[in-house]
C-alpha cells in the first residue's frame, strides 16, 4: 500500500453500521470529511436514503445496504454486496448496538438476548465476515465500538455493560489473532454522550448536573469530540495500534473526581 498522509484516507473504503441515526451517523461523516467512501448500514435500508445523499455531497461514494446483526444470514449477505460494490474493504466501524435501561432484577431472558446478541455476537459476526476480505488483501482497520461502561459498571445497565464489557474483551482477541494479517483491531470507548438510546436521561436537569460533576472537564460529550479517535484509529498513524480501548469520556473514568451534588434518587456520591 503506498505511503500516505498520516490522516488521509482518500481512496479507503469505511463499512459503518448503525448509520441511520446518531453517532454512526458522525462516524460516517468523520471518515469521510478525511477521504474515505462509504457502505452505510440499517435494518431498514430506505431510512438511508437523506444520508447517502449527504455523503455523496461531499464529493464521496457512497451505498446503502440492509443490515439485522442479529441475523447472521443478514451479516453474509451485507457483506457479498459489499464487497460487490467495492471489491476492498479497508475499515470496518462496529456501531450498530442497543440497550435494555433496567433494574437488574427487571432483566427478563428475551431482554438479555437482545442486548447480547446485537452488541456483542453481532459484533462479531461482522468482524468475521470482513475480516475475511481484510486478511486476504493484507490490510484493515477495525474499530468495535465499546463504551466507558467496558471497564466501569453502572446500576441499570447490566446487559449492556455485560456486552461492552466483552466487546473489550473480542477486540483484544481479534487483534491477537488478526495482526499478524495486517488487520487492527481497537475498541473505540465513548463515555457519556447524547444518543437516542439515552435522552431520557438528558431531559433530567438533576441528573444532568450529577454527571457533569463527575466529568473532569465538566461537560457530557458532543459527537465531534469523537472525530478524531476514529479518523486515527482508521488510518495509517494507527498502524501499531492494536487491541486497545481508547476511552472519549472527557476522564470520567479516571475517579479523579468526587461530586458535591448528591445523587439524584438520595444517594451521595
Amino acid at each position: 500500500m503506498r505511503e500516505k498522509e498520516p490522516f488521509d484516507l482518500t481512496g479507503q473504503v469505511a463499512l459503518v453500521t448503525g448509520t441511520s441515526r446518531g453517532l454512526g451517523q458522525y462516524f460516517a461523516r468523520a471518515l469521510a470529511r478525511a477521504g474515505a467512501d462509504l457502505v452505510l448500514t440499517s435494518r431498514d435500508r430506505s431510512s438511508l436514503a437523506p444520508f447517502e445523499a449527504e455523503i455523496r455531497s461531499m464529493g464521496r461514494r457512497a451505498v446503502s445496504l440492509e443490515l439485522d446483526v442479529q441475523d447472521f444470514g443478514s451479516i453474509e449477505r451485507m457483506a457479498h454486496a459489499a464487497h460487490a460494490a467495492f471489491p476492498q474493504i479497508h475499515i470496518l466501524v462496529n456501531n450498530a448496538g442497543c440497550n435494555v435501561r433496567k433494574p437488574a432484577l427487571a432483566v427478563t431472558w428475551d431482554d438479555w438476548n437482545k442486548v447480547l446478541d446485537t452488541n456483542l455476537r453481532g459484533t462479531f459476526f461482522v468482524a468475521q465476515a470482513m475480516a475475511r476480505s481484510m486478511i486476504e488483501h493484507g490490510y484493515g482497520r477495525i474499530i468495535n465500538i465499546g463504551s466507558v461502561t467496558s471497564v466501569f459498571g453502572y446500576a441499570g445497565l447490566a446487559p449492556y455493560g455485560a456486552s461492552r464489557g466483552g466487546v473489550r474483551q473480542l477486540t483484544m482477541s481479534l487483534a491477537d489473532d488478526w495482526g499478524q494479517h495486517g488487520v487492527t483491531v481497537n475498541c473505540l470507548a465513548p463515555g457519556w454522550f447524547r444518543t437516542e438510546q439515552n435522552k431520557v436521561l438528558y431531559e433530567n436537569q438533576e441528573w444532568v448536573d450529577y454527571l457533569v460533576d463527575r466529568i473532569p472537564v465538566k461537560r457530557p460529550g458532543e459527537p465531534r469530540d469523537l472525530d478524531g479517535a476514529v479518523v486515527f484509529l482508521a488510518s495509517e498513524s494507527s498502524r501499531y495500534v492494536t487491541g486497545q480501548t481508547l476511552l472519549i469520556d472527557g476522564g470520567i473514568s479516571t475517579g479523579a473526581t468526587r461530586a458535591t451534588t448528591t445523587k439524584p434518587g438520595g444517594k451521595a456520591g
